[in-house]
């Protein structure tokens, strides 16, 4: 019993002025107080348990938040260093696929070139290329490298090796049966090279295709635009490849477009791609203007196509007119 009640039991006990029934009552009255004291005696100790019970839990809880806070930290470093490395690398295989591209377009009497590139976040391997041989025949090659980042950055090297080894003395068929040859016994896997050439002499044009879009031609005497259909497979696809040409005589005012698919699957809002129809008619629209401006109003078309839209894959087309 509590002490003071202890005290206050022994004087009541003790009491003369009090009867037996006053005694009983008020020490009774004791009993039940001491009885309360005790109840909250023990609330009070099992609530401070639960106190260092709860400062116990709290403290690990804390600890173990910041564990894991410093745990997700590292994450994001981790994370980040990812991140800048893959951008690093998808800046460099930018920086080698504008470095395999010619600092300036040829310059003929009798033709009037220009070339429109845009490349995309991820970097999707489009490569052109042009040379003069001695005898004034004109080389155009278009290609498009499969797979993205610095794998197509390295194909495009390996196209524009081949292609600098050969330009001076290059047949299209042979370079383009030598080049699907070489590439396969690289054993690169899936990595091709889809690639046009179309070599242009004082009288005619001479193409082949290695999985690239149709070069479209326009005729100046008929005004129509056509598709210069010529199927083979990319280049490295398949060894047992031979690879056709295809010849025309042009005339004067005659206009030839190549291009990369990255133009033709353009997307806009509503996930619909520009398309070669599109892009015939729009090119036959514009077809007698000179070749800067054809570029510029295809480039301008398919730039109101996708309304700020980021493409997913390289654009490139080259317009050459016989003048």
């Amino acid at each position: 019993m509590n002490q003071k009640l202890q005290n206050i039991l022994d004087i009541i006990l003790q009491s003369e002025k009090l009867d037996a029934e006053q005694k009983d009552s008020m020490i009774k009255a004791v009993k039940d107080a001491d009885k309360e004291l005790e109840i909250t005696a023990f609330k009070l100790e099992r609530t401070e348990k639960v106190k260092k019970t709860t400062a116990i839990l709290l403290e690990e809880t804390i600890e173990e938040l910041e564990q894991k806070r410093k745990a997700v930290e590292e994450q994001a470093k981790i994370i980040q260093a990812e991140n800048d490395r893959k951008s690093k690398e998808l800046e460099d295989a930018r920086q080698l696929q504008l470095a395999m591209l010619p600092l300036e377009l040829p310059k003929l009497p009798h033709l009037d070139i220009a070339v429109y590139m845009k490349t995309a976040t991820e970097v999707g391997g489009d490569y052109y290329d042009f040379h003069i041989k001695p005898d004034g025949t004109l080389t155009v090659l278009v290609g498009d490298a499969t797979g993205h980042g610095m794998m197509s950055g390295m194909m495009v090297s390996i196209m524009k090796s081949f292609f600098i080894a050969d330009r001076n003395t290059l047949e299209l068929k042979n370079f383009f049966d030598s080049s699907n040859k070489s590439i396969k016994d690289m054993q690169l896997g899936r990595l091709m090279m889809a690639c046009m050439g179309v070599q242009i002499t004082s009288q005619k044009v001479i193409a082949t295709n290695a999985g690239m879009p149709s070069l479209i031609y326009f005729r100046k005497k008929s005004q129509k635009a056509g598709e210069f259909v010529i199927n083979n497979m990319p280049l490295g696809a398949m060894k047992s490849t031979v690879y056709s040409l295809r010849k025309i005589i042009y005339e004067r005012g005659d206009t030839l477009l190549l291009m990369s698919d990255g133009f033709a699957e353009l997307k806009n809002r509503n996930n619909e791609q520009y398309g070669y129809l599109r892009i015939k008619e729009e090119f036959r629209s514009v077809a007698q203007r000179n070749s800067n401006e054809i570029v510029e109003h295809l480039k301008n078309s398919a730039s109101q196509w996708i309304n700020g839209t980021e493409p997913d894959d390289d654009v490139t087309f080259v317009v050459i007119k016989v003048k």
